[in-house]
């Protein structure tokens, strides 16, 4: 499936993504709100080498988001896939990103795992205090389904992102 949009493009992460993408968990600008991780290149790369087996098996999905020059500018990933709902996070975009790519790649995600996989909506939660986040997700047609401790938790269904998409064509194509 084609995931590309105006300015990045999505492609499923590999081995030799390892480094890049340790430094943007390790990265305090960008980890705020993420679960800790191993420090080391060679954890990462076992990591990945543990996660294809899920991604050949549909259980996952990991991506590495690129801008159309190849230069990697953030990670997403699908996960916790139910009957009709899937789950996404591990979102983070760093300062090469593309103006447009947090819209721009929340979309490809959204494409994938509604056109590609066939879900009709998305749970996901987000950590509380990550305000700018929960902006996003609540402009995107996401609603809060409850609360967490740590997160709120939000549904979006595919009809919201088509008329969201709708609204904001002029920005993503």
């Amino acid at each position: 499936m084609d995931l590309q949009s105006k300015t990045v493009k999505l492609r499923l992460i590999e081995e030799q993504d390892a480094e890049f993408v340790l430094k943007l968990r390790l990265d305090d600008r960008y980890n705020q709100f993420l679960s800790s991780v191993d420090p080391s290149v060679e954890a990462q790369k076992e990591w990945i080498k543990k996660y294809k087996t899920d991604e050949s098996k549909g259980i996952q999905y990991y991506f590495i988001i690129d801008r159309h020059d190849g230069v990697p500018c953030g990670t997403v990933r699908i996960y916790d896939l139910k009957d009709d709902s899937f789950c996404w996070g591990s979102w983070i975009l760093n300062e090469n990103k593309t103006r447009y790519a947090a819209l721009e790649s929340a979309f490809l995600v959204y494409k994938f795992a509604f056109d590609k996989l066939k879900f009709k909506k998305s749970h996901f939660d987000v950590r509380k205090g990550n305000d700018r986040v929960i902006s996003f997700h609540e402009k995107m047609g996401a609603v809060r389904t409850g609360e967490t401790e740590l997160d709120l938790l939000f549904e979006i269904t595919k009809e919201a992102v088509s008329r969201t998409k709708e609204r904001l064509m002029s920005k993503i194509i």
